[in-house]
């Protein structure tokens, strides 16, 4: 039996905490998606959750997640509905909460094909897609010979300094966490310039590519084929389709489309930075 439409509008949305992490996980488990704990732990402490608390107490019965980027953009991610609530306009209710926080500010999201009409009735646009990609990386096709090692912590300046550069925005209150959050970080250098960087972080039993930053298609082939020889986890990431090459390129080395997602805007034309040399985002959480 669903819950009336008046009552389930009477119940409070809050502030979701680390504490609350379990109770995402669960609520992502129940319906049907990975419960990515190391993944949740991270946005609840990198952003602000939302969440609405079921009323029988079993957890919750909404959440979502909004990473800041300061005045000039922030994303959404991690929108779920609890399956006995869905439907009932709870997922609406939890983003225009969201767009009533957030105020003039820019915002992003990856939606799936369940989502994308609600974000484009709340005026979300699609400029671009991804698609996520996982496999056991088989080495078929070498990656090109661009030198490429591991991170250290001298070079973090020149990661956050290309970051910034790409991503068009400052996130080094993210980058900066990737150290502990990732298993693998790799930089490529050429005449000692540091020309791309990427991460290879835990996820349940794959290893999760992303931020990849690249100079070009080259160069993020060395860093995805670097972190491959780091684990023999299967290698999940997901790629602008704009990447036509670097996805070819996967693909002939193991790593098969599973998913598509619509990369989402609201009140700016497109994402800003340069999607030339943005491969794969730090996360993608879809909704």
């Amino acid at each position: 039996m669903s819950t009336p439409p008046s009552s389930l509008a009477q119940l409070p949305i809050r502030r979701l905490t680390a504490d609350d992490l379990l109770a995402c996980a669960d609520l992502s488990e129940s319906r049907g998606w990975l419960r990515e704990e190391h993944k949740w732990g991270h946005l609840l402490t990198a952003g602000t959750g939302y969440g609405i608390d079921d009323p029988t107490g079993r957890g919750l019965l909404t959440c979502c997640v909004v990473t800041s980027y300061g005045p000039g953009l922030a994303a959404i991610g991690m929108v779920l509905v609890a399956e006995q609530f869905a439907r009932q306009g709870v997922g609406r209710r939890l983003m225009r909460h969201i767009l009533a926080e957030t105020g003039d500010t820019p915002l992003t999201l990856y939606a799936t094909a369940n989502g994308q009409p609600l974000y484009e009735q709340l005026g979300f646009v699609e400029t671009s897609r991804a698609e996520m990609v996982c496999g056991q990386f088989t080495f078929t096709t070498p990656a090109p010979d661009v030198p490429v090692r591991p991170a250290t912590a001298e070079d973090l300046r020149a990661i956050l300094r290309l970051d910034r550069e790409v991503f068009g925005l400052d996130r080094t209150h993210i980058i900066t966490r990737l150290p502990a959050f990732a298993d693998h970080l790799r930089v490529a250098e050429e005449d000692g310039e540091i020309t791309g960087f990427a991460a290879a972080w835990p996820n349940m039993d794959t290893h999760v590519v992303g931020p990849l930053i690249a100079k070009d298609p080259a160069t993020a082939k060395a860093l995805i084929a670097s972190l491959a020889a780091a684990t023999d986890r299967p290698l999940r990431t997901d790629i602008d389709r704009r990447h036509t090459t670097l996805l070819s390129w996967v693909k002939e080395n193991g790593i098969d489309s599973i998913a598509t997602t619509a990369l989402m805007v609201r009140s700016l034309p497109d994402l800003p930075g340069d999607w030339r040399r943005r491969f794969a985002p730090l996360t993608v959480a879809a909704g």
